[in-house]
């Protein structure tokens, strides 16, 4: 199964829809992660909040590739993406293990295929650089075992790219 994360905006979400099994906007309607952590310890994989990334964990869990579309901001995701990526933490436990030589929680799905980052925008060298370790950071933490990032100059040319 194939997701895609963006925050391209309702016209873009349509043609999306037929490139991947699941689509999700990034529209800024979702509530964001509140840090209590009950998606890890009594609800399991399931957000308290009552909103439809209720079972987002669930569903990215069974996800074989990841790609996430956003603005750059600073060398990092649009807050509208990163509050999407935030309601994901329950894909993991809050055991930890050691991977890539680094300590990790442990993984409640398992190990997942490609995790795509495509930032839009205008770049500096230092946000480049930004975005590539936090893809990589990101891709480590939720499973992924291999990762890359592409920079687009506008929304249009990172969409025809997801």
């Amino acid at each position: 199964m194939k997701a895609i994360i963006h925050d391209l905006g309702t016209e873009q979400n349509m043609r999306l829809r037929a490139a991947a099994d699941l689509v999700i906007c990034a529209d800024g309607r979702y509530a964001p992660c509140q840090g209590c952590f009950r998606c890890w310890t009594r609800h399991p994989a399931a957000c308290v909040l009552k909103d439809e990334l209720r079972e987002v964990c669930r569903v990215l869990g069974m996800c074989e590739d990841m790609t996430v579309v956003t603005a750059n901001l600073y060398g990092g995701y649009s807050p509208a993406v990163k509050n999407l990526l935030d309601r994901s933490i329950g894909l993991s436990t809050p055991l930890s293990t050691y991977r890539g030589g680094q300590m990790h929680h442990t993984l409640r799905y398992g190990r997942k295929g490609r995790f795509h980052v495509i930032a839009y925008g205008t770049f500096t060298e230092a946000e480049k650089q930004a975005l590539r370790l936090m893809a990589e950071s990101n891709a480590v933490n939720m499973g992924f075992r291999e990762h890359s990032v592409a920079f687009c100059a506008d929304a249009e040319e990172a969409g025809g790219q997801a």
